[in-house]
């Protein structure tokens, strides 16, 4: 319960569970009984019950399961001549009293499968006009809840006094929705759940590819800004009584969460703390921020200032480059002393030594970081320049140009230095920026978003790079396509697999670091000594460090090859073997090649020849970046041809696949990708193109009377 959002926090304590299930989760859109959602359902209230929790489930259905019954049943005994007649609509009473029995005698039946009891309790709004009642009631449920029995309500439909859905100043339930807030608050439940057929509470239609899920109810925001469409295809509710029911019943101290009662493992994931669905709680409005800007607003604003950004000239656009570098120089000793704060409590906290060494600001880093920048700087304006120019017609010019890609999200785990990076190459490429650091960096990524965005003239706006250091959680950052147009994630291969998985919005990215040094027979081996020691030794953390050594397997008893592997040893390299070299060798077997070990470790292993070392990267690495040493060029040159990843070197360390080190002035990560960008990233990659056409009055009209010449034009 450690990583939930903090406002559902609250579920660790959580132990009466009210469960309402809604028609449209019962039945099909023809109103046949849903019997797989029906049994995922049992199948989760079982877990509960083996878990400890007490289950208590408020079913509709009835009038559903039996109107698709008396429907058959007209349809069958109805002469020719009757169905010639107009159909009257099926009493609801009726279709309740004939779809009860069936309803309760599929649970029942589905719940014996699981070996758990339930029981069946039928109630009228009348009933809880007694308070005898209320009071054996509540006995009853204590007693089911006692021998682990589920308490399955239902209103009673067929002899309800109710005859529409209107609302009642006496608080007594006249649908399902509020019968199951009503119990909530009677039997003192810990929280209420509200299955429904879409995730939860939307600000507008939930089909509309701009609403957006409200996780969290607040009246005093929320009440205006939603709407709600149709109630119950079949029953008597909707999301309007879900609503009322909910804010009734946490109000009254019982939380509710509305949410999908079609997704996988949906009750579960809500009370495992997961942020999901809509949450309504009497302290909710107590929760929202009071100074936070949204990340959606955060968005806007950075793609407004963007917009002033490419309006500068290119020497205005580079003097805030320059300015930006100036500025961390200045400010060294604040970040390094943020940054120092920030190691010390990771390691307080107890992380891995990886994610320290990554979270580090070493010496020299800073200067490191100004002198890239200003590299940067120098370089020639990549916004607005000409690619292609085509003579389309007689007066008629088309011009292919290059333009920002708008706004960028991206995610970061540990690494500050990236953060520099980014916003350098956000601003040289004119693109607005929105930043998502780990909170284990927390203090470093404040200070230097504060010396960066000082550096930029108040004609852009800082609201050009936002740090997102709010409640958005990377999830609800994700579903924001229509206002970000990239994510980048830098971090473990979870957190980049995971993004992947989760948005709408393109990723550029790579998952895996796993990257090969194949020495062949003909290497010299001084030169393979060089290389492996940089390659692995240099830093041991970056996702370009050496993870998988393949030797040729001719090199075995080469005494160049001992002095290597003694070399690994002696500066700390924990040496893991495959098949073939762990036997040889006597070293550990490597657990699995695709293992990114980020650290002071590697994986060794002999290969027959080079196309074997090919054909072992090809079903082992990640695509990231691979590296052979020989004398043999054409050897060299099968290798270079085959070998399918971003980067393929030859003769030198996996450590040169880098922005900086490639002469992009920084990068803002390594793609392994292939659209639309590969291998290290630098300001190309933040870009795109747009058609600009220049005529003199022409139009199509089918095309009658013009002369097309598509004549490529000299660049101006």
């Amino acid at each position: 319960m450690a990583t939930v959002d903090r406002t559902r926090t609250f579920m660790k304590d959580v132990k009466r569970v009210i469960i309402k299930v809604g028609t449209a989760v019962v039945t099909t859109h023809d109103g046949r009984l849903a019997l797989g959602r029906l049994g995922a359902l049992c199948e989760q209230v079982k877990e509960l019950n083996a878990l400890g929790y007490e289950v208590i489930i408020v079913t509709s259905g009835a009038v559903g399961v039996g109107k698709q019954r008396l429907k058959y049943r007209k349809l069958v005994d109805s002469s020719f001549a009757d169905l010639q007649k107009p159909q009257m609509e099926l009493d609801g009473k009726a279709c309740a009293a004939v779809g009860q029995s069936g309803l309760m005698a599929l649970y029942d039946m589905l719940f014996t499968q699981l070996d758990v009891s339930s029981s069946q309790l039928l109630v009228t709004d009348s009933d809880f006009e007694n308070p005898n009642f209320r009071e054996r009631l509540r006995e009853t449920v204590e007693s089911l809840l006692d021998l682990k029995v589920v308490p399955i309500f239902n209103e009673n439909d067929a002899i309800s006094t109710r005859k529409a859905p209107y609302e009642d100043s006496s608080g007594i339930s006249w649908d399902n929705d509020s019968l199951a807030g009503l119990l909530a608050i009677e039997l003192k439940a810990d929280l209420l759940v509200l299955l429904s057929d879409v995730d939860g509470l939307y600000n507008g239609p939930p089909s509309e590819p701009q609403s957006k899920i409200i996780h969290t109810y607040i009246k005093e925001k929320h009440h205006n800004e939603i709407t709600f469409g149709d109630k119950s295809r079949v029953g008597r509710g909707g999301m309007t009584a879900k609503v009322k029911a909910a804010f009734v019943a946490s109000n009254s101290g019982t939380p509710v969460v509305i949410t999908s009662g079609f997704a996988s493992q949906s009750i579960l994931r809500v009370l495992q703390g997961e942020k999901i669905g809509t949450l309504f709680h009497k302290d909710a409005s107590l929760w929202e921020p009071s100074k936070d800007v949204s990340a959606r607003e955060m968005a806007v604003s950075a793609r407004e200032c963007s917009r002033c950004l490419q309006n500068l000239s290119s020497d205005e656009r580079k003097k805030i480059l320059l300015d930006v570098a100036d500025a961390l120089e200045e400010n060294e000793d604040l970040i390094k002393t943020e940054n120092e704060a920030d190691v010390a409590a990771a390691q307080d906290a107890g992380y891995e030594k990886s994610l320290i060494a990554r979270l580090t600001l070493k010496p020299g880093k800073i200067a490191s970081l100004a002198k890239s920048i200003r590299t940067l700087a120098h370089m020639e304006d990549p916004i607005n320049q000409i690619l292609k120019r085509t003579e389309v017609a007689e007066d008629l010019v088309l011009e292919k140009t290059s333009c920002p890609l708008g706004v960028l999200l991206i995610v970061f785990e540990s690494r500050p230095d990236a953060l520099v990076q980014i916003a350098s190459l956000a601003i040289r490429s004119g693109n607005g920026l929105l930043l998502k650091g780990g909170k284990e960096a927390m203090r470093s990524n404040t200070v230097l978003h504060k010396v960066i965005t000082g550096a930029i003239p108040s004609n852009v706006g800082e609201k050009l790079i936002g740090l997102v250091t709010s409640r958005d959680e990377i999830a609800d950052l994700l579903k924001l396509d229509d206002v970000i147009d990239l994510v980048i994630p830098r971090g473990s291969n979870k957190l980049v697999s995971q993004i992947k998985a989760s948005t709408k919005i393109p990723v550029l990215g790579h998952a895996d670091g796993i990257c090969h040094v194949y020495i062949d027979k003909s290497a010299d081996m001084n030169m393979a000594k060089r290389i492996v020691m940089d390659a692995k030794i240099d830093y041991p953390a970056a996702c370009n460090a050496m993870e998988t050594l393949l030797v040729h397997k001719d090199l075995i008893k080469a005494p160049g090859l001992e002095d290597l592997l003694l070399s690994l040893k002696t500066e700390g390299v924990i040496l893991y073997g495959g098949p073939v070299a762990q036997e040889l060798l006597c070293i550990p077997k490597a657990d699995s090649f695709h293992h990114e070990y980020s650290s002071m470790a590697r994986t060794i292993e002999f290969v027959d020849d080079v196309q074997s070392a090919i054909d072992h990267i090809h079903r082992y690495g990640s695509g990231h970046t691979d590296c052979i040493v020989t004398t043999d060029d054409k050897v060299a040159e099968t290798f270079l041809r085959q070998v399918d990843s971003a980067a393929v070197f030859y003769n030198v360390s996996t450590r040169f696949s880098d922005g900086a080190r490639f002469g992009l002035g920084a990068e803002v990560g390594i793609s392994t990708g292939r659209i639309h960008a590969r291998g290290p990233v630098g300001v190309e990659g933040l870009l795109t193109t747009r058609w600009i056409m220049r005529g003199s009055g022409q139009v199509v009209n089918g095309d009658k009377d013009i002369a097309y010449t598509h004549k490529n034009l000299p660049l101006q």
